[in-house]
């Protein structure tokens, strides 16, 4: 696969504030996530972090403040729209659907058909080589990350490990510029997460998008990530590369109750 010819456009959050009655789960919230790079939004639990993954991929839209990918804003669209400027996304709890590796890579196609559902139905030959068309790349992406021997087997026959990065690579259908990482880690042993941080630093690699992550393994993070953005109770307390963030007061307090040195905390 070749990587996209030009970078993708910064994603720029901007005072984003969101409300839940009588809840703040985002309290003017701002960071930009530069082109090409990895962004990791970390946190305790119940920082926003959920909330703020919402928000990018529309599911939420937030009280006040913007988002926006380049020129285009996001902050009033439905998610099928901003998933069509380029944004995809995985959750935190496994998405799949019943049928093969290549049957759940193809969903992730959909959105970039162009044959109509009365050509696709008759299986005209415009449809026909764009299905075509559409396997392929589902297979390349398979290839990229590291499910290529399972692309014709059933979801329900692989590990857990595997069945996280069936999401992943639907995500990666789509052609995304920008790709939200929901956990993708979690639940996962020691040797599924060091495969899925290699999968992640080849797919950036690869295809030049710009990831953002959500993520509890500090490990993970710090290896993958180019900036972090801090967030506790809602607000966004810490901004920096991965070692400025690990030696903030801010955010020793936020995950140890105390404002200890970073050689405390090693």
């Amino acid at each position: 696969m070749t990587a996209p010819a030009a970078a993708p456009p910064a994603l720029e959050v901007r005072g984003v504030t969101v409300r839940f009655a009588g809840l703040l789960a985002l309290d003017d919230v701002s960071f930009t996530v530069a082109p090409g790079t990895v962004h990791a939004v970390i946190g305790p639990n119940g920082a926003g972090k959920s909330t703020c993954f919402n928000v990018l991929s529309g599911l939420y839209r937030p009280t006040a403040g913007t988002v926006r990918l380049g020129a285009a804003e996001l902050t009033r669209l439905a998610p099928h729209r901003i998933a069509a400027l380029g944004v995809a996304r995985t959750f935190q709890n496994i998405v799949t659907t019943q049928g093969t590796v290549a049957d759940n890579l193809m969903l992730g196609r959909h959105a970039l058909s162009h044959a109509g559902f009365t050509a696709s139905a008759l299986r005209l030959p415009r449809a026909r080589r764009e299905q075509r068309a559409h396997l392929a790349k589902a297979r390349e992406i398979a290839e990229l990350t590291g499910l290529g021997a399972h692309f014709d087997s059933p979801v329900a026959l692989l590990s857990y490990g595997d069945r996280k990065r069936v999401e992943l690579a639907r995500a990666l259908c789509l052609e995304p510029r920008v790709l939200l990482l929901d956990e993708p880690v979690a639940g996962m042993n020691a040797a599924e997460r060091t495969r899925m941080t290699a999968v992640v630093r080849e797919i950036r690699a690869e295809l030049g998008l710009s990831v953002v992550l959500v993520e509890h393994d500090m490990g993970l993070v710090m290896r993958l990530a180019d900036e972090v953005t801090v967030l506790d109770f809602g607000r966004a307390v810490a901004h920096g590369t991965p070692d400025e963030v690990r030696r903030d007061p801010e955010v020793l307090r936020a995950y140890l109750g105390t404002a200890t040195t970073g050689e405390d905390a090693a």
